[in-house]
């Protein structure tokens, strides 16, 4: 059985992603500007209870993907199922159910954080006018600022604004979070205070997905990870089996590092390369102890050896081709 969209194309009301267990599940989901493909076939999967943690660097698709979910683009091919419900299809009954931030907040700067949030709510034709006020204080102090829910918003820190925006997706109760990079601007305390209330939220049952391109702040708060690169999702799953496809590394801390290189080419290493300290290269079966004893036979004065995991930003930039901001 199939049910006609918007955009013209069809969609599978019996489709296995209806019956998923996951929050956000997609299915070769595609969109094309012309003949270039922003996002190319992606197969999201988000657990409920997750926190996901969706990442790429800026121009991957992160965006597109996410205005898709939220029913403001409309997909050139392929399937979405937000909570179990089909997307665009039934957008207007599943998305009341989803909070969102999506590039940056805007409110009026003349009025006060209370004020903005008073006025979203009576643009909601499911509110209840009569408990509108317990509403906004309870999202303000949900986010911290129900002790500065008078102050006007352009005395607002980022941080504030931040918040702000995330108190507006929580007026009413969400079961699905979806930020598109929450921290983008912020100091490093705002970045802290973005970063404890998605940990909060999350705490409390909600699923959460978060673009972002802020590693640090993704290792600290992400239970799972989607990685994109040019329109495609190049990684996925918990952050424990994301990070398990990572290869270790050899590092060698040595002055001799071109008759280090020699040395480790020979016993079988591979993709060695000078580094600061030394050389390293991707390991071989050979143990730990026999690189050291040839390169020491050799005359190669060794300084330092391990075999490291790489971190996630070595990951990364292995993946997308492109390196992350982890300055905060």
């Amino acid at each position: 059985m199939t049910q006609a969209t918007s955009t013209g194309t069809t969609t599978d009301v019996t489709s296995p992603l209806l019956d998923s267990d996951v929050a956000v599940a997609t299915l070769a989901l595609t969109k094309r500007f012309g003949t270039q493909a922003a996002v190319d076939g992606i197969d999201l999967r988000v657990p409920y209870g997750a926190v996901y943690g969706f990442l790429g660097p800026n121009g991957s698709g992160k965006t597109t993907t996410i205005r898709m979910l939220l029913g403001l683009v409309h997909a050139s091919a392929g399937e979405i199922a937000v909570l179990g419900s089909a997307v665009p299809t039934a957008a207007s009954h599943v998305l009341p159910r989803v909070g969102s931030l999506v590039e940056g907040p805007a409110f009026h700067p003349y009025l006060s954080g209370r004020a903005n949030l008073a006025r979203l709510d009576a643009a909601d034709r499911f509110a209840d006018p009569r408990t509108s006020k317990a509403r906004v204080d309870a999202a303000l102090d949900r986010v911290g600022l129900l002790a500065a829910a008078r102050k006007r918003y352009r005395a607002y820190s980022l941080g504030m604004r931040q918040r702000l925006a995330i108190a507006a997706a929580l007026l009413t109760p969400r079961d699905l979070l979806i930020l598109d990079e929450p921290t983008n601007g912020l100091d490093p305390q705002g970045t802290r205070e973005v970063r404890s209330l998605i940990a909060a939220l999350a705490a409390d049952g909600s699923t959460i997905l978060v673009s972002s391109h802020l590693l640090s702040e993704v290792e600290q708060i992400c239970s799972h990870l989607g990685v994109m690169r040019q329109g495609r999702l190049v990684a996925q799953g918990t952050a424990v089996e994301v990070r398990s496809g990572a290869r270790p590394v050899v590092n060698v801390a040595t002055s001799m590092p071109d008759e280090a290189g020699v040395v480790l080419a020979s016993l079988g290493l591979t993709a060695i390369s000078q580094t600061a300290t030394g050389v390293r290269a991707m390991p071989s079966d050979i143990e730990p102890e026999r690189i050291v004893a040839s390169l020491v036979s050799a005359g190669v004065g060794v300084r330092g050896f391990s075999v490291d995991v790489p971190s996630l930003e070595d990951l990364f930039v292995e993946l997308t081709g492109e390196g992350f901001d982890v300055s905060r």
